[in-house]
């Protein structure tokens, strides 16, 4: 349910009074006695985003003042659902059609909750939807960064990749796409000798997902995500505390769910592909071990340096698979490496193209969306950290270092005919509370990608 309402006859909302903090003293002058008088007694400083309840004659809230400072963005008034009393609020002032309907998306996904296993409570305000804000848009990117996030918080014991492959389902049906799944030892019939390798010692069998939608004429463009829906770190095992958020690791399968769910709900004009390869990195007496040489779907030659550097194995069959149609455009997400952690934090999506102009179209997305990555380096004077004395190439860097870039360019060696390629390294996950943004799931990168390939295709 998307929290915002379309102005009726028998709405009566209170007003959002916006005042610029540069003409805040000259709006103050004007005001009536009762509110200069209450906004002078509560002391209230006029810094951006902050807010002040009017009281009303009757000694009730008339209207809120908001004190803007800076360009509208999407999390401009998230704060303000969970800090406002409960009631349905306007605000009185101009908006482009993009500043509307990003305040509007901000303001619903400042509702946001996990309640599947504790009831959060809250009662939240409401916004009337402003007049130019694009509802469709609204509705189609709080309902994608929803599914993200719901799917990110589920624990490992809700989410293996049976589950995950059913989620992956209901967004096929929704618009009623293809799906194939391959499953379990058809894994080597089909080609994906590594999803198989890094799956098989679990439980739940290892699978590829593979949904195909829109016309076949159309432009291609492929999104790849890492669906390890539980990572131990297999034989090379982690630590107790290094296992604790691994329910993550499927955040990039997650995040490529939610933006094929916004490519098809917009119908872009394009043949869009979606390949999750879904596993349990486990341990049982048929895992994969350290020194393992596995042979790719590529015919690449992958020693094991490290069974705890699985997603990128399953990606490289992943993303081969992909390349072999030549897409326009090959997206892949990823939960990949703690070294991107190290290098850009936990709030940006680390990015890797040799595609300076598709990067180019990124970064604008990216700022126009507040939706920030950071492009870092395929160095290939690193490539000879991959190398293997018994294979073509070694899973895990030697070293200790560049760990995302070698992350990178081992995910490259099997990209070759694609038009273009870009790889994320996320986090998929806040830390912190912020705004709109509560400790949790999120969606890296999502708003940006979206608004990139809707620029791109509609044009073509």
């Amino acid at each position: 349910m998307i929290p915002f309402v379309v102005a009726t006859s028998k709405t009566d909302p209170k007003p959002i009074i916006v005042v610029e903090k540069s003409n805040f003293v000259e709006w103050l002058s004007a005001q009536p006695d009762l509110h200069k008088s209450w906004i002078e007694a509560q002391g209230f400083e006029a810094d951006g985003g902050k807010t002040l309840l009017l009281p009303g004659s009757a000694g009730d809230a008339e209207a809120v003042v908001y004190v803007k400072d800076g360009d509208w963005n999407i999390w401009s008034l998230a704060d303000l659902p969970s800090t406002l009393p409960k009631g349905t609020y306007a605000i009185t002032t101009e908006f482009t059609e993009k500043e509307a309907t990003d305040v509007a998306i901000g303001w619903s996904l400042g509702t946001y909750s996990f309640d599947r296993y504790k009831k959060d409570g809250k009662k939240y305000a409401t916004l009337m939807l402003p007049k130019s804000a694009d509802r469709d848009m609204v509705a189609r990117t709080v309902k994608a960064v929803t599914l993200v996030r719901d799917l990110v918080n589920l624990p490992a014991g809700d989410l293996g990749p049976t589950a995950l492959e059913a989620a992956a389902s209901q967004v096929a049906g929704e618009f009623e796409a293809e799906q194939g799944n391959i499953v379990g030892e058809d894994l080597l019939t089909y080609h994906f000798p590594m999803v198989h390798a890094v799956g098989r010692a679990a439980a739940d069998a290892p699978r590829l997902i593979d949904i195909s939608w829109g016309d076949k004429d159309a432009p291609k463009v492929t999104l790849v995500g890492k669906g390890v829906c539980f990572d131990s770190g297999g034989l090379d095992i982690k630590s107790a505390a290094g296992m604790l958020m691994m329910k993550k690791d499927m955040g990039g399968a997650a995040t490529v769910l939610g933006l094929a769910h916004m490519i098809m709900d917009a119908n872009l004009p394009v043949r869009l592909r979606v390949l999750i390869p879904a596993v349990e990195n486990a341990i049982s007496g048929n895992a994969f071990h350290p020194g393992d040489i596995l042979t790719s779907r590529k015919g690449k030659t992958v020693e094991i340096g490290n069974t705890d550097a699985e997603g990128r194995l399953i990606l490289a069959d992943a993303l081969a698979a992909a390349d072999e149609e030549e897409p326009d455009l090959l997206i892949d997400m990823a939960t990949l490496t703690g070294a991107a952690r190290v290098a850009v934090g936990t709030e940006i999506a680390a990015t890797f193209t040799d595609d300076e102009a598709l990067y180019a179209d990124i970064a604008k997305h990216s700022e126009m969306e507040k939706d920030p990555v950071w492009r870092l380096p395929l160095w290939d004077e690193y490539r000879h950290l991959l190398d293997s004395k018994f294979a073509d190439i070694n899973n895990a860097g030697s070293g200790g270092y560049g760990g995302a870039i070698t992350a990178g360019l081992f995910l490259k060696e099997f990209v070759e005919k694609a038009k273009s390629w870009v790889h994320f390294d996320i986090m998929a996950y806040n830390v912190r509370p912020r705004p709109g943004r509560p400790v949790g799931g999120e969606a890296f990168a999502l708003r940006a990608l979206f608004a990139l390939i809707k620029e791109r295709y509609e044009k073509s």
